[in-house]
């Protein structure tokens, strides 16, 4: 039901009326709200009962009235804040349970006795679930005034905290569902719980005095840019500097404390400063949405640069009214802590908000409210909203789970420091139904799931024809040259996506067959995949050189981005033919050698080496041309899995341009054999399986033996996982990793031949007079041990037990083979003159299976500092295990002891903790620490602080990973078609 909305005003002439208005614990945005329709209410000449945990001047500085009553009484607590940004899921149900499930039996009583006394005509909610079950009890009709409500937004929250809270969220829409009616504002969220709505204007405070003389008083000239710092109170520790701002900015910050020092660019507003005043003074605000501030930003068009938060429902719907309207900008959480706020200010005042809509909700809400208390009918006999809470749950999960939900780049600003720097496109639907990015793509299959960086990707892409064609182009680097003759534009392409991974437990265990836990990072590669009749394909010089009189042969040609940050070629190519021996794919043995004849070509083994794979282990046979162009933001040497993210995308591309199915699993395996046996790398699986596999924000469990995956396991609220970059380039081919493995192979050699020792003899001994020692050891498990065939299946209390003293320290290669003859490992090749250490890498992956097990388990107890400081010193345990094989290095060290020594800060002990624990990542010897903290604003900073610690201590500047995005299966594929212009003169 719509109310127009200049609706005919509230009349005088009505009867007096008593009206009970219950807010909300959560913001100062819905008492702001609640006074403009309160304000209505008495102007007609009613009393109105406000029954709130609000100050009063929120309401008194607007309202001077006998007939405003405040009663100072909270009935629900919202969501719990971790800090200005992030909500903690887990300890808002905990709040909600204690503040209105335990005594909700007294608050009900004590309602309907003061509903009763002071003779309410109507109840009206804003919107505080317990409020409308109290009216019913005390025979009063009641309406609600939002534009979401609790049971929606605690329904993801139940997704997070398990069913032992469902019930908290079937009483809230329980509660509701006693309400007559709900009268909807505008960026309204889905709210199964009303039988009926009613939609209204924006509900928006007026401003009292005008730009000029807000400026005039604050001394400031109208020539200044002036932005308004919005986030409810800043948190404490928060630091603005005057860089932050450009030259020529003032910024206005509300609700600062009492004791926050301010730069002499940024101005300290009162507590009770009339903020609509300010805001209609500004030339843009920046902020946390809410209600509140997005519709006063829209109604006064003021440009709003926005900051996400974490976990709250109303969010998305309030954000797409924003940007619907051209007034909203996102601003990245680290460019907002680390003050880069300039490009964001900037594209800001370049906004044309178009909000021309009412304003007048307030005034519209009071009139329905005063028709409601003298009898009219708004609602309809629909079903209880309880039966129809289930969508909600099932929507509010998936608006928080959706694809790309937390990527931290806008599509609007790309990062000058990125790949390509380029902007990322606009995109909309065609009449058929299909999406396609504005004057460059039409996708026919497949969906981009809101990635910005898929977007961005895209763009650059469609650009490469204007390189190719341009008389300029020795102004291009030599990868965008090389590129722009790739494909033929007439023909489909086929893109794939693969981000990299970031080790949280498991790392090097994972060849010893550990349950490993592994997070699909933001940064990803993606590959375009062409295929061309040889006829029609585009060669480059040297290609066409070689097939020079013959007849067109297929040819396989690559451009890699990046080749300029890394020293090698940007190009590769090579007749397919080249992969044939006589008529079988020639063997990994000679595809090594063929890719490690040109040093500066040899990365090319990742991308073409996919194919051989696909002919070797599949049968598949490619006879027409492939182009391939290769875009990976996966930093190499850094850790993080940048070349199986290379190998899961190119071969998700390269499937998807040849029709065949394979399983994100399959798909990873086929990948390991590329990096094991032609690249020559001796990684396990977890690298590929995660990048295939993962999803974003989950942790990929996995026990690899080989490669069981277990499922998804949802990273908690409250928990937040970073990568910090030490600078030292690890590599999965270097030595230390590739003799810690042999080192471990060797470990189980010896430990299988040990327990076959004490079967005989335990045997020997039962069919004697002593079968004690029979007994104590158990056949089966002696049995088990003599055919092991991961070392983590052998339990560290087993190891400590029978095998510690088995293993010595180190043992020299051919000692090893004289006593042993093979440690039996596909990928590594003894040297007999080399001397390994044999007992730390034995025992890394017994006792890591033990602590990934252990730190699974824990991810699903409670929220508690113990349970954060049982994770991290978990992964503590783990970085100094590396360190005992030999994978430590000094960069990755000395970032643990930056995290521990911020750990152990008095001021971290003081606010309960925020970062717990650190590790070294992957294949160690350099590469990437992870972090674990609390997810909140304050860990986010300490992140920010122990990178500048650490360039101040080496002069590295380390990058930070943060943030997660879908594998590669989840993603699946695009089929894109370039889309033909219609303008003739183009």
């Amino acid at each position: 039901m719509r109310i127009d909305e200049e609706g005919e005003g509230v009349s005088a002439s009505r009867n007096h009326l008593v009206f009970a208005y219950y807010v909300t614990g959560h913001g100062f945005g819905h008492a702001t709200r609640v006074v403009e329709v309160a304000r209505h209410l008495i102007l007609a000449g009613h009393d109105v009962h406000v029954v709130t945990g609000a100050p009063d001047f929120v309401f008194t500085s607007e309202i001077q009235s006998p007939r405003l009553f405040i009663r100072k009484v909270l009935l629900d607590c919202g969501a719990v804040q971790a800090d200005a940004l992030t909500v903690d899921r887990l300890a808002s149900l905990a709040k909600y349970s204690e503040t209105a499930v335990a005594p909700r039996a007294s608050i009900l009583k004590t309602e309907v006795e003061w509903l009763t006394s002071i003779k309410a005509d109507l109840v009206v909610s804003d919107v505080v679930p317990v409020a409308c079950r109290a009216a019913a009890d005390a025979g009063i009709r009641s309406v609600c005034v939002t534009n979401f409500s609790w049971d929606f937004i605690y329904a993801e929250y139940v997704m997070a905290a398990g069913s032992n809270h469902r019930s908290i969220v079937w009483q809230i829409a329980e509660d509701y569902s006693h309400c007559e009616f709900l009268i909807r504002l505008p960026g309204y969220c889905p709210m199964p719980a009303f039988r009926d709505a009613v939609d209204v204007p924006l509900v928006v405070r007026r401003f009292r005095r005008s730009r000029k003389e807000v400026r005039e008083e604050l001394g400031i000239g109208d020539d200044v840019k002036l932005v308004i710092l919005n986030f409810g109170g800043q948190p404490a520790g928060w630091k603005l500097k005057e860089e932050f701002l450009p030259p020529g900015w003032l910024c206005l910050v509300c609700g600062g404390s009492d004791t926050q020092e301010l730069p002499p660019n940024f101005i300290k507003l009162a507590k009770d400063a009339y903020t609509p005043d300010f805001m209609a003074a500004s030339d843009c605000m920046l902020g946390k949405i809410g209600y509140g501030t997005v519709s006063e930003a829209l109604s006064y068009k003021l440009p709003f640069v926005f900051v996400r938060r974490d976990y709250f429902n109303e969010e998305p719907f309030l954000r797409n009214m924003l940007e619907y309207y051209q007034g909203g900008v996102e601003m990245i959480r680290r460019d907002l802590l680390t003050g880069h706020w300039k490009p964001y200010l900037e594209r800001a005042i370049s906004l044309k908000p178009c909000y021309e809509g009412g304003i007048n909700g307030g005034e519209v809400a009071a009139h329905i409210l005063q028709e409601t208390a003298i009898g009219k009918n708004y609602a309809s006999d629909k079903l209880s909203g309880a039966r129809r809470l289930r969508d909600a749950i099932i929507l509010g999960y998936q608006l928080q789970r959706a694809p790309g939900r937390d990527m931290a780049i806008p599509e609007w600003y790309a990062n000058a420091e990125s790949e390509l720097g380029i902007g990322s496109p606009t995109c909309g639907m065609s009449e058929n139904g299909s999406l396609i990015c504005t004057e460059d793509f039409e996708i026919l299959h497949g969906d981009l799931h809101g990635l910005s960086d898929t977007m961005t990707f895209l763009k650059s892409l469609a650009e490469l024809d204007s390189v190719y064609d341009s008389e300029k182009t020795t102004e291009k680097r030599r990868e965008r040259k090389a590129a722009a003759g790739l494909f033929n534009w007439e023909e489909e392409i086929f893109v794939a996506r693969a981000p990299g991974r970031l080790d949280v437990m498991g790392g090097i265990a994972d060849y010893s067959g550990s349950l490993v836990l592994q997070m699909p990072i933001k940064e990803a590669c993606h590959v375009a995949v062409q295929r061309n009749h040889p006829s029609k394909h585009r060669l480059w010089k040297h290609a066409l050189a070689r097939q020079q009189g013959q007849n067109p042969t297929p040819v396989l040609q690559i451009v890699s981005y990046g080749s300029e940050l890394s020293n090698r070629s940007p190009t590769f190519d090579m007749d397919l033919s080249d992969f044939m021996d006589g008529d079988k794919p020639m063997s990994y043995e000679n595809a090594k050698k063929y890719f490690s004849q040109d040093p500066s070509q040899k990365w090319a083994a990742y991308v073409a080496g996919v194919i051989l794979v696909l002919m070797t282990e599949l049968g598949v046979r490619f006879e027409d041309s492939i182009s391939l162009l290769v875009s990976s933001s996966v930093p190499e040497g850094k850790g993080v899995s940048s070349s199986a993210s290379v190998e899961v995308a190119t071969m998700s591309a390269i499937a998807a341009a040849h029709g065949l199915s394979i399983s994100p699993r399959d798909l990873a395996l086929l990948c390991q054999k590329v990096e094991n046996h032609i690249v020559g790398a001796p990684c396990g699986v977890m690298d590929q399986m995660t990048s295939a596999c993962g999803e974003a924000n989950k942790l990929l469990a996995m026990v690899c033996q080989p490669a069981e995956v277990l499922g998804l396991v949802e990273i908690p609220g409250h928990v937040r996982f970073w990568g910090i970059d030490s600078g030292i380039r690890h590599s999965v081919g270097g030595a230390d990793y590739g003799s810690v493995r042999i080192g471990a192979f060797m470990g189980r050699k010896m430990i299988k031949c040990a327990a076959s020792t004490i079967l005989s003899r335990s045997s020997s001994t039962a069919n004697g007079t002593n079968g004690d020692e029979l007994e104590d050891d158990g056949f089966e498990l002696l049995e088990a041990e003599a055919s092991l065939n991961y070392l983590c299946s052998l339990s560290p209390h087993r190891y400590e037990a029978l095998y510690v003293k088995v293993l010595p320290e180190t043992i020299l290669g051919e000692t090893f083979l004289e006593k042993y003859d093979d440690h039996n490992d596909p990928v590594t090749v003894i040297d007999p003159k080399c001397n390994y250490v044999v007992r730390s890498p034995a025992r890394h992956p017994i006792y890591e299976n033990f602590r990934v097990k252990t730190f699974k388990a824990l991810l699903t107890s409670a929220n508690s500092d113990d349970q954060l400081t049982a994770l991290g010193e978990l992964l503590y345990q783990c970085h100094y295990s590396y360190s005992a094989c030999g994978l430590g290095s000094d960069g990755t060290n000395r970032l643990v002891r930056l995290v521990q020594a911020m750990q152990n800060a008095k001021s971290s002990k003081s606010d309960d903790g925020t970062l717990y624990g650190a590790k070294i990542t992957g294949g160690g010897s350099g590469g990437t620490v992870c972090v674990v903290g609390r997810n909140s604003l304050q860990s986010s900073q300490q992140i920010l602080e122990i990178q500048q610690r650490y360039k101040d201590a080496t002069g590295y500047l380390p990058f930070i990973f943060e943030g997660s995005s879908p594998g590669a299966g989840k993603f699946g594929y695009l089929r894109i078609r370039r889309r033909v212009s219609l303008d003739p003169n183009e």
